[in-house]
């Protein structure tokens, strides 16, 4: 097939969607959830696999990509990976194994174990105290504006049913958000334990489980396969690792707020990675779950100072670092800071830009934006 031009894979093209959503939503998005894995990202002809199937084909593996999807962290994720057809397949068991550590809302889960030992120092796994140690020093960093013990208020709000917590409910669920109270002991790397030091406060990792999981994802292909390069979408995060066959660079583009559900995007970010590093972008937005009630819109990012929705000039920000879990703990921060303080927090970071797209319509780049980005707007 002669070269076809590339397409940028859209960042975030889907909202995320309950797992109670997703069997409603499945066939309607699934010529959208190919479209993200296969063609766009090469320029030529790629060759699309089942979810969980096995290779994609006996072609040439250095210049097509292999591609598979999947349905986790309530968001569809894509696998586009040169070199290796049997990746996409390792990377979708990766993604159910973590989905099942991290679920807040999975009785199971370590997470929810956490929560609901009342204080007791509880047994997980070594990922999932690697994740929440990280957390920590972000919280550390942001000084409380990134929080992972917001599940206290958290599970108070329900964005699916359009449930919204009393005024007293949230003021009492917020005397039990400080991160300061969450232990992690790792004298035993093989058996750690994490420990609540209020009884009644509960974790919640959805400001950074995804960052961390494509960074362990991309550990993944390092380490167990043949691969050489990849793209990966687990919702809003895209992680791009490796330089593509043809030499070009990634494209990815950055979805329109204004656009709830669409796929129209503000501009393409061009990202160029050397082989066997990673770059990543993450995109949060106003829009990805909201509801209205009483003529009052809410959406899900909350302020672990009031418990309520954050009050911002931002619609969108998205951050662009070597770093997932960096990416993804940031572009929660920068909400809750807002722009001017936000761009000012990104600039601190090494090889970290970001770039907002504001409630009236303009934008705001950090410094370092179209350097790390050759964005087009």
């Amino acid at each position: 097939m002669p070269n076809q031009p590339e397409t940028p894979v859209s960042l975030c093209t889907a909202a995320p969607c309950t797992r109670r959503a997703f069997a409603a939503r499945a066939g309607a998005l699934g010529a959208a959830l190919a479209l993200l894995a296969g063609a766009p990202l090469v320029a030529g002809c790629a060759r699309e696999k089942t979810e969980g199937s096995g290779a994609a084909g006996q072609g040439d593996a250095a210049s097509e990509p292999a591609t598979s999807s999947t349905f986790a962290f309530d968001t569809y994720c894509t696998f586009s990976v040169y070199g290796d057809d049997a990746a996409p397949a390792l990377l979708a068991r990766e993604c159910a194994r973590y989905d099942g550590l991290f679920d807040l809302y999975d009785a199971e889960s370590d997470i929810a174990r956490v929560n609901a030992a009342g204080g007791a120092p509880t047994q997980v796994d070594p990922a999932t105290a690697e994740v929440v140690e990280q957390a920590l020093t972000f919280c550390a960093e942001a000084d409380g504006r990134f929080d992972i013990t917001i599940g206290a208020v958290s599970r108070l709000w329900d964005f699916e049913e359009g449930v919204r917590p009393t005024d007293e409910e949230v003021v009492a669920a917020l005397a039990h958000v400080d991160w300061r109270g969450v232990t992690v002991d790792t004298t035993d790397p093989t058996a750690p334990t994490i420990t609540l030091a209020d009884p009644a406060a509960a974790l919640d990792l959805g400001g950074i489980a995804k960052g961390f999981i494509a960074d362990k994802l991309v550990e993944t292909l390092r380490a167990e396969t043949d691969a050489t390069a990849a793209i990966i979408s687990l919702g809003g995060n895209i992680v791009c690792w490796g330089e593509k066959p043809d030499g070009t660079a990634w494209s990815v583009g950055v979805r329109d707020p204004n656009d709830p559900g669409g796929t129209a995007t503000v501009g393409t970010a061009r990202l160029s990675v050397g082989a066997g590093e990673a770059v990543s972008l993450v995109t949060s937005g106003l829009y990805e779950r909201t509801f209205e009630l009483d003529g009052v819109t809410y959406w899900h990012i909350l302020d672990p100072a009031t418990g309520m929705p954050v009050a911002t000039d931002t619609a969108s920000v998205t951050v662009v670092s070597p770093s997932s879990t960096q990416a993804d703990a940031l572009s929660t921060t920068l909400f809750v800071d807002g722009s001017v303080r936000g761009a000012e927090v990104a600039d601190a970071y090494d090889d970290t830009a970001a770039y907002f797209i504001l409630t009236d319509g303009t934008v705001r780049e950090t410094e370092r934006w179209d350097a790390l980005t050759d964005f087009e707007a």
